[in-house]
């Protein structure tokens, strides 16, 4: 039976963040209505700590909001960023439970062996290895307890994050950024869900050989229980040292696999975090993706939108721009707000539209990559905003910060202009909706309701 959201789980987990962030925010209040100045940086260090303890959605969605540029204070960001990437893991007694619950009594007997020590944990669930009783290596995911508890609870507490955030800068209006991770982080619950992001991604990638998706298990899958193929593979970071070849190779492998399912179906993996991926090498890299829960599916306008600002800024064309930014679901755009929404779009699509041999930004760190131009775009946003972010642009923005992360973490130089009219040349406008109709279905993937409107037939 599917794990419930309960009214007492949601009312404990509620009370625990909410002790946190609700002090926390009292404070800040307090310290505005008094007049006193504003402490930044300890501020920002006493949220983090009273998050950094949390497992579950909040310490996630607080990770994410570090990671786009200027969402939030740059005192805020690089404290929340500090948060652990990995919880403690939850104890053998809990395992023995959870896999009892999942696959019942003689769960144990479904594999021929099963470790009890996680091989890793995050903020959500955590990882254990196992092998087949076929001898095949196995990474089984297991979900923490009450995660659909916390998910409520944590998301009413993520509204009092944000009415601090417009307490402190009003320059970006957050409600649909609140609205998008809230959707997405429920879709992260859902296992069944993920597993059909894996079929979706398997298909989509199955004429690359530089990259490896897992094999679903699907005999000892469920809701909260997810097993696959154990991948093989060292982490990115390891390559950091390879010579440039090698180190371009896997920026290579790793750009197709974001761009090649987005241009042919209009998905991108929206968490590229350097643990969800692996590399090994069988005489070329090969880059492993190993983990699906954060995928944005888009309607076909959203995929023609990034389309139509790339040929707009190859051309200078501004009208055609303007027609993107609609398109996405940006409005009341004055000449101003356009001005600024340029200057980002300047900075992300700029390694696209450069044909030669180049790295992502010159002299920057992954860190700082984004936060310059960030930083300008939020000064006149101060002026000429607040502008609405579109629900669809917060995970396409984050992920593409994620991966020009990776490639300064890597020091690569490739022609990135090539690699995109690569990608481009597999989209159709036309064909968008019917291969998403066809590949979802094969996948069994519940389509977001803003696509299944999008491919639903038109009434006459």
């Amino acid at each position: 039976m599917a794990e419930e959201s309960r009214l007492t789980g949601r009312l404990r987990r509620f009370v625990q963040v909410g002790t946190g962030v609700g002090g926390f925010a009292a404070r800040l209040a307090g310290e505005r209505l008094m007049g006193r100045p504003h402490e930044a940086g300890a501020r920002a260090a006493e949220l983090a700590s009273a998050l950094g303890g949390m497992k579950g959605p909040i310490m996630k969605v607080a990770q994410i909001l570090a990671t786009i540029p200027d969402l939030v204070p740059p005192e805020y960001a690089a404290e929340l960023s500090k948060l652990q990437m990995h919880a403690p893991p939850m104890g053998p007694s809990f395992v023995r439970r959870r896999m009892k619950s999942e696959l019942g009594a003689d769960w144990q007997r479904r594999f021929a062996s099963f470790e009890p020590s996680a091989a890793a944990a995050a903020s959500l669930g955590q990882v254990h290895r196992a092998v087949h009783r076929d001898g095949r290596a196995l990474a089984v995911k297991l979900q923490y307890p009450d995660m659909l508890s916390a998910v409520e609870a944590d998301l009413a507490q993520l509204q009092v994050l944000f009415a601090v955030y417009r307490r402190l800068d009003s320059a970006i209006d957050p409600s649909e950024i609140g609205a998008e991770l809230s959707a997405r982080l429920r879709e992260e619950l859902d296992y069944e869900r993920e597993a059909a992001h894996m079929r979706l991604y398997r298909a989509a990638l199955a004429d690359r050989p530089e990259i490896r998706v897992p094999e679903l298990v699907e005999e000892l899958s469920t809701r909260r229980l997810l097993t696959m193929s154990w991948e093989e593979g060292d982490p990115l970071l390891a390559h950091k040292g390879d010579p440039l070849a090698a180190r371009n190779e896997i920026a290579q492998a790793l750009f197709r696999a974001w761009w090649a399912p987005f241009a042919r179906l209009g998905v991108i993996h929206g968490d590229p975090h350097l643990g969800n991926y692996s590399v090994r090498h069988d005489g070329e890299a090969v880059v492993n993706l190993l983990d699906y829960g954060c995928i944005r599916i888009f309607p076909p306008r959203f995929v023609e939108g990034v389309v139509a600002l790339y040929t707009a800024l190859k051309t200078q064309d501004r009208d055609l721009a303007v027609h993107a930014y609609e398109t996405w679901g940006f409005s009341g755009l004055s000449n101003e707000l356009i001005d600024a929404l340029q200057i980002w779009a300047d900075f992300i699509y700029g390694p696209l539209l450069d044909d030669r041999v180049r790295t992502i930004a010159d002299k920057v760190t992954p860190a700082e990559y984004g936060r310059r131009e960030a930083f300008i775009v939020h000064q006149k946003l101060k002026t000429h905003g607040p502008v609405k972010v579109p629900r669809e642009f917060v995970f396409m923005d984050r992920a593409a910060i994620g991966l020009g992360a990776v490639f300064l973490h890597l020091e690569a130089r490739l022609n990135f202009h090539r690699l995109f009219e690569e990608a481009l040349a597999e989209f159709d406008a036309k064909k968008v909706a019917a291969r998403q109709k066809k590949a979802f279905a094969e996948a069994r993937l519940t389509l977001p309701e803003d696509v299944a409107a999008a491919l639903a037939p038109r009434a006459k």
